[in-house]
C-alpha cells in the first residue's frame, strides 16, 4: 500500500458548527480522487465527525466502490461499552453503519493508563482475536496515547497485536508528554508496524509561525508547509501508513502530490524539521490537536478545541499593537451555539479523555480571561 491514509475524522462540513453535517458530495470527490491515485487506506471510528463518520464511509466509499479496492479501519473505544455484550453491539452497529462486511484493520481505541484496565476487564484483546478468527477482522491492533514504558508493557503482554497506531510528528518527536520518538522505538523493538496519527497535529503544523515556515520555503519553495510534517512521519522505516485528516479536496490534492511518489527526508531536511519544532514550541499556547474527544461528555457543550484554536492564533499575534482580532468575533459566533469558556463546571470529564493529557480546565480559564468580557 502507498503510505498515505485518508482519516475520516475532520471531513468537510456544510455547517461549520455541526461536525455531523458532512459535505457528502465533496467527500465523494475526495474518495474517488484518492482511489484513482492508487491510495487505498481509509480510517474511521465510532465518534468521528459527530458520530457520522462510519455512515459517511458507507455512502461515499463502500456503496460506490468494489470492496476489494480499498481497506477500511475502525475502532472500539472504551467510552462506549460497559459489558461483554456491549462490545458486540458496537461492533455489529459498525458493520451495519459502514456496510463493509468486514474490517481490514480493527483497533482498540486510544489506549492509555486510565483506559487499559477496562479493555483488560472486558477481555477486549481476546475478543478482537475472536473477530479475526471469524473473518470479520483481517488485522488486529490498537491506537495508543501514553508513555513508552506502558506501550512496552502492553506489547510484551499482547504480542498477538499486529500493529500499533501512534501519534508521531516532528513537533512531538521529543515531547516528554507524547513521547513520539520513544514510543516509535518501542514498536520497532517489538517488530510492530506503525500507523501514524496526527502527523500534522490537528492542523498545527499546517499553519506555523512565519519564521518556521521560512525555513522550509527557503529550502524548497515548491513544497507546502504541511508536506514537511507528513513526509517526516512517512520517512520513518517502520511506518506502514500515515493518516491525514483531510478537510477539503485542496488538502487532498496537496497530500497526493508528494505522497504519490514519496521521497523520504534527508538528514538535513529532518534537521530543518527539528529547528521548526523549536520555533513552534516557543509560540504555541495550548498543544491541542482538535480531536474533540473532550466535547462529547461536556455538560455545558463548550467548544473546547475551537476555543483553543482561536486562543492559539491570538497568542501568536502582537495583541498590544492590534488590541483586537477577528477571533473575538469568531468566539462570539461559536458562543451563540455552544457554552462559553467561563461556563466550565470543572467536572473534569474532558481531562479524563484527552489523549494529550492537557490541563483543559486551567486552559479554559485562560481562554475565558481573554475572550469573556
Amino acid at each position: 500500500m502507498k503510505k498515505l491514509g485518508f482519516g475520516l475524522m475532520r471531513m468537510p462540513t456544510l455547517d461549520k458548527t455541526n461536525a455531523a453535517d458532512v459535505d457528502i458530495e465533496q467527500v465523494k470527490k475526495m474518495v474517488d480522487l484518492f482511489l484513482e491515485k492508487g491510495f487505498t487506506y481509509f480510517d474511521t471510528a465510532w465518534m468521528y465527525n459527530g458520530f457520522a463518520s462510519e455512515s459517511v464511509a458507507k455512502t461515499a466509499l463502500v456503496d460506490r466502490h468494489p470492496r476489494d479496492s480499498f481497506t477500511l479501519a475502525t475502532k472500539l473505544h472504551a467510552g462506549f461499552f460497559n459489558s461483554l455484550e456491549d462490545r458486540d453491539k458496537v461492533f455489529n452497529a459498525q458493520l451495519e453503519k459502514t456496510g463493509a462486511g468486514y474490517f481490514d484493520y480493527y483497533l482498540l481505541h486510544g489506549i492509555e493508563s486510565s483506559m487499559l484496565p477496562k479493555y483488560e476487564q472486558f477481555d477486549c484483546f481476546n475478543w478482537l482475536l475472536q473477530k479475526k478468527a471469524q473473518g470479520l477482522v483481517k488485522h488486529a491492533g490498537f491506537s495508543f496515547h501514553d508513555s513508552a514504558e506502558l506501550l512496552d508493557e502492553i506489547l510484551t503482554k499482547h504480542p498477538e497485536m499486529e500493529f500499533v497506531q501512534l501519534q508521531i510528528n516532528y513537533l512531538d518527536w521529543e515531547s516528554k508528554w507524547v513521547q513520539s520518538h520513544a514510543c516509535y522505538e518501542v514498536a520497532v523493538k517489538h517488530g510492530k508496524p506503525v500507523i501514524v496519527m496526527e502527523p500534522v497535529k490537528g492542523g498545527t503544523l499546517a499553519s506555523i509561525p512565519e519564521e518556521a515556515a521560512k525555513l522550509f520555503k527557503d529550502y524548497d519553495p515548491n513544497m507546502s508547509v504541511p508536506s514537511w510534517a507528513i513526509r517526516f512521519a512517512a520517512s520513518l522505516d517502520n511506518v506502514m501508513m500515515v493518516l491525514s485528516g483531510m478537510s477539503n479536496i485542496q488538502q487532498m490534492e496537496d497530500n497526493l502530490s508528494f505522497m504519490e511518489d514519496l521521497r523520504p527526508l534527508t538528514d538535513k531536511e529532518k534537521e530543518l524539521c527539528y529547528k521548526a519544532a523549536d520555533i513552534i514550541n516557543g509560540q504555541i499556547a495550548i498543544p491541542c490537536t482538535g480531536c474533540s474527544y473532550c466535547t462529547e461528555g461536556c455538560p455545558k457543550k463548550i467548544a473546547i478545541p475551537q476555543y483553543f484554536s482561536l486562543y492559539n492564533e491570538d497568542m501568536r499575534e502582537n495583541l498590544e499593537e492590534k488590541g483586537w482580532t477577528i477571533n473575538f468575533t469568531n468566539y462570539e459566533i461559536l458562543a451563540d451555539k455552544f457554552g462559553r469558556a467561563k461556563d466550565c463546571l470543572e467536572c473534569g470529564r474532558c481531562e479524563g479523555v484527552c489523549p494529550q493529557h492537557l490541563p483543559i480546565i486551567e486552559k479554559l480559564k485562560a481562554v475565558s480571561a481573554h475572550y469573556d468580557h
